[in-house]
């Protein structure tokens, strides 16, 4: 096998190649650092790779993963996209990263992030902007593009990301790879997050291998799947914010896909505008707390903590509250259903510097689909949903909280269908 073909196995791929002999882990390995080297300098996906990586002995063995920069790798960069932790080298690893490590996956190193994690594109002060594997100068989404990069480029087996507004999703929709959102406490983390909504969570070229990345991210074994049965799903065609006719052509097909495979769908209504409100205030209260002066960290940072530091407790307190019951409506709604689908976003890919300004009116079109699966706590999967003018376009599905497991089963049919489920950048090699 050559080694780029190596580099491109899923990890579902791998196990049953290891077990029969016909492969090494080490080369796996081995395959994915060549990789590394050779495409990483254009497309800005890693920004430190540790060329000496341990290869693991374990259930994930010759898996190599991928971590953002906001999670600690010991002895590894730990920057945050920040000039502020230019020099922070990592002594711990993030309770996420431990349990990879002792199943046996190899940690390759660490990916791009904007600076603080706060932006839906990934460019910051520190390290080259990450362009998207399908075509150069376009976004691969934010905040978790470096990871969401990684996994399209082949450069990982599978990647970590984290999820407050959207960063796993969004990546995942841009780069044509599934992403999943858990559910709110399944994976455990080591920082505290006083908003409630961030979560961490894995990225890969596959549904089979988000399954296999979650087993041991929330370390629980995942049931057995069960047989074919009708589900009811309602469908979130319209809102009253704009959606991109690419994007909204994807979730149609999805639609007619869903239904042809035996399912109930029904249209539901979808308000993102309580949620964009209260995220507006929540997300520079959650930064506010940063240690220094804002002139320590890059410009777009800077105003954000500074925002954060106007704002008075009472603010962020309402706008939580808000958001959370906001929140709340939208799992009471799902009661009714077993899923939910959208699309992924509200606009394609578009060029870097294009990428709507943080919090403004123009990211609130198209993060629509975002933030109230993560006020709601739920979780959802971004599924690869084909490509127009030559670029990703992705649907979301969402389900109730604690039914990961059974989200998880259903985008894996979804992702079965034609016109569905990852395909290799043509260009990236």
């Amino acid at each position: 096998m050559r080694s780029d073909d190596l580099a491109w196995l899923t990890a579902a791929e791998t196990g049953p190649l290891l077990a029969a002999g016909e492969l090494r882990a080490a080369d796996i390995i081995a395959a994915q650092l060549q990789r590394i080297a050779r495409l990483n300098p254009a497309l800005g996906a890693y920004v430190h790779v540790d060329p000496e990586a341990v290869v693991g002995t374990g259930p994930l063995a010759g898996r190599g993963v991928a971590v953002k920069d906001t999670q600690p790798v010991q002895g590894m960069p730990w920057t945050y996209g920040s000039p502020r932790y230019r020099a922070r080298v990592a002594d711990h690893d993030a309770l996420s990263v431990s349990r990879l490590r002792r199943s046996g996956a190899t940690i390759l190193g660490k990916t791009n992030t904007p600076e603080l994690a706060a932006a839906v594109g990934t460019t910051n002060p520190l390290f080259p902007p990450t362009h998207n594997p399908w075509r150069p100068g376009i976004t691969p989404g934010g905040s978790s593009g470096g990871s969401g990069a990684a996994v399209a480029a082949g450069l990982c087996t599978f990647a970590t990301g984290d999820d407050m507004g959207g960063s796993i999703r969004i990546p995942a929709g841009c780069c044509g790879v599934a992403g999943l959102r858990p559910s709110r406490g399944l994976v455990a983390q080591e920082e505290p997050d006083p908003t409630g909504l961030s979560v961490r969570g894995p990225l890969a070229r596959s549904v089979a291998d988000l399954r296999l990345a979650l087993e041991f991210l929330a370390d629980q074994r995942p049931p057995a799947v069960v047989a074919f049965r009708p589900l009811h799903i309602g469908v979130v065609g319209q809102t009253r914010r704009p959606i991109a006719p690419d994007c909204a052509a994807a979730c149609e097909r999805a639609v007619h896909t869903l239904r042809r495979l035996g399912h109930a769908l029904e249209d539901v209504e979808w308000e993102p505008e309580a949620f964009s409100r209260a995220y507006q205030v929540v997300r520079p209260a959650s930064v506010a707390a940063q240690p220094g002066e804002p002139p320590q960290y890059g410009e777009a940072a800077a105003r954000l903590i500074s925002a954060g530091r106007r704002l008075a407790l009472t603010d962020y307190m309402s706008a939580l509250r808000a958001g959370l019951a906001a929140g709340a409506t939208l799992r009471e709604r799902l009661t009714g259903f077993d899923a939910l689908l959208t699309p992924t976003l509200g606009q394609p890919p578009m060029a870097i510097e294009a990428v709507p300004a943080f919090l403004s009116d123009q990211w609130s079109d198209y993060t629509q689909f975002m933030l109230p699966v993560s006020f709601a706590g739920l979780p959802a999967v971004s599924v690869p949903a084909g490509l127009a003018a030559g670029l990703p376009v992705g649907v979301q599905l969402i389900g109730s909280f604690g039914q990961d497991w059974a989200l998880l089963d259903l985008a894996e049919s979804l992702e079965a269908e034609d016109g569905f489920g990852f395909i290799r950048p043509p260009d990236i090699g």
